[in-house]
């Protein structure tokens, strides 16, 4: 494409979720070109997460296109970008980071004011869609919409690769991996020596066990009731794994009984909010530190006795493992270029972009931690 013509129309497949827990139909889709500090994408891997598995069983907005974890080669810039020009190798992000509002600057929150998460579905800029379906608008999903061939998104909802970088691996870091990581090192600030216990042994709970045992911790304790996440869970870190329905009483007081009055740390990494209430639980008083990093699809509502945190305990919430995309995901994917965190081996099955459904089975049926699904070339 001559870098100085004006971007057109594009006509590609996409997978368009008509419905809640309907099968995504492959749709041949408009996708608008990138209007005023946006960039348009040509999708080559992206990966299913459980947050794309849980907005389509819900009765969110409709249609969509889901996917938010995944790289790509930027096809075509729209007016005022200058960090990104054709042919770039991005990962995309679902949150984003403008570089100018009060949390950007404050180096306190990576959660931006004006690239926040998006919740109706529409673009950033100027709250429309940039998908359509024989006239039909279709919606977007967590500002990425990567379960199409070519996908639009704010420059600021972008971060620039090396062209070396395998984007079939690392589009994990645009979501479940970073965010375990993250919560690990940013939020927790695991230490050494320290009793971790994690609730939920996907994608993000395992990648909180190789943080947490890269910051030394001595013990790593899973909790799952699903055997099949149970059995490779120490392959990732974890030193011990416990399965609630082995025992008759609450999982917090096993908790309590195995650690000594409890754990240093605690991650709740599965969606449930009577399960913040485990974690805080199975922490111990005085300085147990409980992090929520799942995201719930019923009962978003949480409570939990006063009593639990006037003897010292603390909660805390985070998004995206309190990275700032532009700033620390680069950082991260040199990490996994010079070894020193894995990706790989959260990637257990690979499939083609028309076997998207079959990914979407996998996860519901618990058999796999990431589905990396790639787009023709």
């Amino acid at each position: 494409m001559d870098s100085s013509s004006t971007p057109q129309v594009i006509t590609c497949k996409a997978a368009v979720a008509w419905g809640a827990g309907e099968a995504l139909v492959m749709e041949e889709v408009e996708v608008s070109p990138p209007q005023s500090l946006e960039i348009r994408i040509k999708v080559v891997s992206t990966s299913l997460c459980r947050s794309d598995l849980s907005a389509w069983q819900s009765h969110a907005i409709f249609p969509r296109i889901f996917g938010h974890e995944a790289s790509g080669i930027v096809e075509s810039v729209g007016l005022g970008v200058t960090e990104f020009k054709e042919g770039d190798h991005v990962l995309t992000v679902f949150i984003g980071e403008c570089m100018s509002c009060r949390p950007c600057k404050s180096g306190k929150s990576n959660v931006c004011q004006v690239l926040g998460l998006e919740r109706k579905g529409l673009m950033h800029s100027d709250q429309t869609t940039r998908f359509s379906v024989k006239g039909k608008p279709v919606y977007h999903y967590c500002a990425v919409s990567s379960f199409s061939e070519y996908t639009v998104v704010h420059s600021g909802c972008a971060v620039k690769v090396s062209p070396h970088v395998p984007l079939e691996k690392i589009c994990l870091l645009s979501c479940g991996v970073a965010a375990g990581l993250g919560a690990a090192w940013n939020v927790a600030d695991v230490s050494k020596g320290s009793t971790v216990v994690i609730f939920g042994l996907g994608t993000v709970g395992l990648s909180v066990a190789q943080g947490a045992k890269l910051r030394g911790a001595s013990r790593i304790i899973g909790v799952d009731n699903n055997p099949k996440k149970c059995e490779n869970a120490k392959a990732f870190g974890v030193t011990e794994v416990v399965d609630p329905n082995s025992y008759i009483e609450p999982i917090a007081q096993v908790i309590k009984s195995i650690t000594d009055g409890g754990a240093d740390f605690s991650f709740e990494c599965v969606g449930d909010t009577d399960m913040i209430t485990t974690a805080l639980q199975s922490c111990c008083d005085g300085w147990g530190l409980t992090v929520t990093l799942g995201v719930p699809k019923v009962k978003p509502e949480m409570s939990a006795h006063y009593g639990l945190f006037l003897t010292g305990r603390t909660l805390k919430g985070t998004l995206f493992g309190g990275w700032k995309p532009k700033s620390d995901l680069p950082s991260l994917v040199e990490k996994y270029m010079n070894k020193e965190i894995h990706i790989d081996d959260y990637i257990t099955h690979n499939l083609p972009f028309d076997e998207i459904n079959k990914a979407f089975n996998l996860m519901k049926e618990g058999k796999c931690l990431r589905c990396v699904i790639h787009m023709p070339r």
